[in-house]
């Protein structure tokens, strides 16, 4: 039996418009692509000096942006029916997802007309990442797709073939090009981007355009045209940056001195970001935990769960601390039936209230049928997860099985997890998390597999190795390797790789280089460095000799032997850009 739907479902029913007395109906003008415009009536909203108006379709994580609103001092009003957008005394529209289901939705329900009508009208608006996108006359995302027609230009993908990864996702700069009043705190400091498709200046809407941003082309980062605002970037995942532009836009008449002269971002910053492995311990509490060549408990009589912590308060810190990204690798749960695993989902929750980086979750996200024989699709676990306050999931062990039939038949099913998660939510919220160790040969010759001149020889001299791909964290290997399971899962819709190494987890002597640069030197999306840091020096040694776009680790700063802004600061002396 199919389990209902998780994800909220619009349909023209739902959202009816409710029509007044042509009398009283007021009409505005149309916008390109809605040729017959609905008209509305309009009224006063109440208490609009406290409320926000968000408008959520239900795809993706829109947690983040109301957590933030109320961090603010707001109270938020959920859009129900178009009347709803009209009346609106500001009105914030977190796009998250893929186009063209954004588009349907908007447009089977009204929703787009009356956000035009809106938008025309000079409302307090601000859109947000596909917020941004829909306002343009379309976009090349799985079409050409319609957009709302607003401002001139078509949506396009990144070129990759430049040699810059795509999905852009970091820390980026801001080319301020206008006056824009909620820019005014972002000064020379980073703001936090993660998309594949952005839109090109031109002639056309130079006058929209606030702020550009350089990643291979110069593109739209943000627009404004008197109350009108729309960002490309995720205010709401910049940190207190982020905070700044959300204060400026709610509170536009405020008298906040402007700051000025801040930072020293240039270009995509490389990324430190902590992970926190979360299990249950042996009373049932849930812990943060670190392996050691994945073993997670003591060497000790009683053997129990290594416990470095609890999950929300390390994240907090970690945020404080000046982490870039925050990753929860849920390690045990969801074994039997991932969305029963409520204490999890808290924790993403209450994190999400005062942490405001981007988060990633990952454990068992596939399709599971419970005891009752009700089935939930891994896009409904995602779905979960999403709601829960996660801006990434992360695929493990189901991303090795879609790939390896992938790879044994060539064809691309679309039902795997990896792609109705990247088509509904597009290809940056998924990272697929690769847990390879190292077998030694002495010739390369011995194995079909790709393999690479070791660094330091083997046990017994072995000049070359491989990398065997495994499952369940680490105890089943499988007979695919690290490079054809990257370049299968970029194909299937992965949109960053988390490539950690089981020989060096926990020990602290470095990331695996010779590994980091066989994947990032193949995949054209961006790799993760994991596994083995012990020193500052390691990170920036991952970042020069490989292609990484951040590195990740976890003991070192949950028994707080090396600081996250150490690290940080490190990197800045060797010449390599970070978010400060």
């Amino acid at each position: 039996m199919e389990a209902p739907p998780l994800t909220p479902s619009y349909s023209s029913t739902s959202l009816l418009i409710r029509h007044k007395n042509p009398s009283s109906v007021t009409t505005f003008s149309r916008s390109p692509n809605f040729k017959n415009r609905t008209k509305f009536s309009i009224r006063a909203s109440s208490s609009a000096d406290s409320v926000v108006t968000l408008l959520d379709y239900g795809a993706g994580n829109v947690r983040s942006v109301r957590n933030a609103i109320r961090f603010l001092g707001f109270e938020i009003k959920d859009v129900q029916t178009p009347e709803d957008i009209l009346n609106a005394s500001r009105l914030v529209f977190p796009g998250v997802g893929a186009f063209a289901p954004a588009m349907e939705v908007l447009s089977k329900t009204g929703m787009g007309e009356a956000l035009c009508s809106y938008i025309e009208r000079d409302r307090p608006f601000l859109g947000i990442c596909l917020g941004l996108q829909l306002l343009f006359e379309s976009s090349e995302e799985n079409g050409p797709i319609k957009g709302l027609g607003l401002i001139p230009g078509t949506v396009g993908r990144f070129d990759s073939s430049n040699g810059f990864r795509v999905p852009h996702i970091g820390w980026n700069a801001l080319q301020i090009a206008k006056e824009s009043e909620i820019l005014d705190d972002v000064g020379n400091r980073h703001v936090y981007f993660v998309h594949s498709y952005r839109a090109m200046p031109s002639d056309d809407n130079k006058e929209w355009i606030s702020s550009t941003c350089d990643y291979g082309d110069k593109f739209i980062a943000s627009i404004r045209r008197g109350k009108v605002h729309a960002v490309q970037f995720h205010p709401e995942k910049s940190g207190d940056v982020g905070l700044s532009i959300l204060r400026r836009f709610l509170y536009p008449k405020s008298n906040v001195a402007k700051k000025t002269g801040e930072g020293k971002a240039s270009k995509l910053a490389k990324r430190v970001i902590a992970c926190l492995d979360v299990r249950a311990n042996d009373n049932g509490d849930l812990v943060v935990t670190k392996g050691d060549q994945y073993d997670v408990r003591e060497n000790t009589k009683e053997n129990e769960v290594r416990n470095l912590g609890k999950p929300v308060e390390l994240a907090e810190q970690y945020y404080k601390d000046g982490a870039d990204e925050v990753s929860f690798l849920n390690i045990t749960g969801f074994r039997d039936f991932p969305l029963g695993d409520l204490p999890m989902l808290q924790v993403l929750r209450y994190t999400s209230e005062n942490v405001f980086v981007p988060l990633t979750v990952g454990g068992g996200i596939r399709d599971f049928t419970d005891s009752q024989g009700r089935h939930y699709s891994s896009l409904e676990v995602a779905a979960e997860y999403f709601r829960s306050g996660a801006d990434k999931i992360s695929i493990g062990s189901d991303a090795v099985y879609a790939a390896e039939e992938y790879l044994r038949t060539g064809v691309k099913t679309g039902k795997t997890s990896l792609e109705q998660i990247s088509r509904v939510y597009g290809n940056q919220a998924v990272v697929v998390s690769i847990d390879p160790r190292r077998v030694y040969i002495n010739n390369p010759n011995d194995v079909q597999f790709q393999t690479i001149k070791v660094s330091s020889p083997g046990p017994n001299g072995e000049e070359y190795a491989w990398y065997q791909c495994t499952v369940n964290g680490g105890r089943e290997g499988r007979p695919i390797d690290a490079y054809e399971l990257a370049k299968a899962v970029e194909e299937l819709g992965a949109g960053e790789i988390l490539l950690n190494c089981i020989d060096c987890d926990g020990q602290g002597k470095g990331f695996d280089v010779d590994l980091i640069k066989l994947i990032s030197d193949a995949v054209s999306i961006p790799v993760i460095a994991s596994s083995g840091a012990g020193v500052p020096d390691h990170f920036s040694n991952v970042f020069t000799k490989t292609n990484a776009s951040a590195a990740l680790a976890a003991g070192i700063f949950h028994r707080k032997e090396v600081p996250i802004q150490s690290v940080k600061e490190h990197l800045l002396k060797e010449g390599i850009e970070v978010r400060i």
